[in-house]
């Protein structure tokens, strides 16, 4: 399956959810890889006009997990976010920030993500780590 069909199909199943109410769209889904964009605007912004760590968050949570997705069986199983840790070590108050998420362990019950957010002129926003598990669909 091409990349950009990858992400695609991601955007089509995050319709009516959190990640589609929060603007975010994925532009690059690879094993191992996956990059969304988010828009920093008034549905993920604080009352100091600048991106809201929440979302940041949120952001770090959806590719890691989208990530995870993409490595197991759906039809067995789902992946669920165990923790999620960011360093904010910069703002954003305008435009899209980029989420990048690159897979550091893959075990069989947990991934581990390494999550970096930068804005449109490649200054970093946000650190961060996440640990997706994997659970077993129940029938």
């Amino acid at each position: 399956m091409e990349e950009s069909s990858k992400a695609d199909q991601l955007n089509a199943l995050c319709k009516n959810s959190l990640i589609d109410n929060l603007g975010i769209e994925f532009l690059s889904a690879v094993e191992g890889e996956v990059i969304a964009k988010m828009p920093v605007d008034v549905r993920t912004i604080q009352p100091f006009q600048i991106l809201h760590g929440g979302a940041s968050l949120a952001l770090a949570e959806t590719v890691a997990s989208a990530g995870s997705a993409m490595l197991i069986d759906l039809s067995k199983s789902a992946v669920v976010g165990l923790e999620v840790n960011g360093n904010h070590v910069g703002s954003a108050s305008s435009g899209f920030v980029i989420a990048t998420a690159s897979i550091v362990h893959q075990g069989e019950r947990t991934h581990v993500w390494n999550v970096e957010i930068l804005d449109e002129a490649s200054r970093k926003i946000m650190i961060g780590r996440v640990t997706v598990m994997v659970i077993e669909k129940k029938r």
